[in-house]
């Protein structure tokens, strides 16, 4: 089983489990080791299946004294780094599809080879945390291959608050294999020179994100 699918099935299992109330609202849930034993997966598996049950506000790691369930309803609004979800698609809408067509009209060879290369980077990751560093470098590349500093500096800044929403898309909804195809579109457009295809790809991309944020707690 992938890390990434090991995760998932922890993660789907222990939202499970809350909600269906054999773990209720104050208790207390089993050591990591224990969970890691109990579902036959490493360690880190089972933290960052913790880390995603917290981002819905179903549980709360409290230092020394372990994890808690604090609700069986997941949070409406989901926040990465302290920025809602839905504020940072909007802003998102707004610098990155314009962003993409810049970086058609404007990108030299050597940017187009870039971002080729970090495709390639992302389809060979095994580590969900080197395929979210990826992912950032080629937001960021292709902002910097729009030739406008300020909107690299903006795509940049998102990170902050994207990189913890990539790794929680794709370690509970399985993003990775989508994200891929969205991204390797928008780099043929940019390759192609084609704008309308670029901004088209990119705001296709960003309404999939979109999509599936909307889906959690369906």
């Amino acid at each position: 089983m992938q890390r990434i699918g090991a995760t998932e099935a922890v993660f789907r299992r222990l939202k499970s489990l809350i909600q269906s109330g054999e773990y209720a609202v104050g208790d207390r849930l089993p050591a990591e080791l224990a969970l890691a034993k109990q579902f036959g997966v490493s360690r880190p598996v089972v933290r960052e299946a913790l880390h995603a049950c917290a981002t819905l506000g179903l549980t709360e790691t409290q230092t020394g004294r372990g994890t808690f369930v604090i609700s069986t309803k997941e949070s409406p609004r989901l926040t990465f780094a302290g920025v809602d979800a839905s504020d940072l698609i909007e802003a998102r809408r707004l610098i990155e599809i314009p962003t993409a067509g810049y970086a058609a009209e404007r990108r030299t060879p050597d940017q187009l080879r870039q971002l080729f290369d970090l495709l390639a980077e992302l389809a060979a990751a095994t580590d969900v945390h080197d395929w979210v560093r990826y992912d950032g470098e080629l937001h960021t590349a292709i902002a910097a291959a729009s030739g406008n500093k300020m909107l690299t500096t903006l795509v940049a800044d998102t990170r902050r608050a994207l990189d913890p929403q990539s790794e929680f898309l794709n370690l509970t909804q399985d993003r990775r294999s989508d994200s891929d195809h969205e991204h390797e579109a928008i780099v043929r457009a940019i390759e192609a020179r084609s704008p309308e295809q670029a901004r088209n790809a990119m705001a296709d991309h960003l309404a999939r994100v979109a999509e599936t944020i909307a889906r959690i707690g369906d």
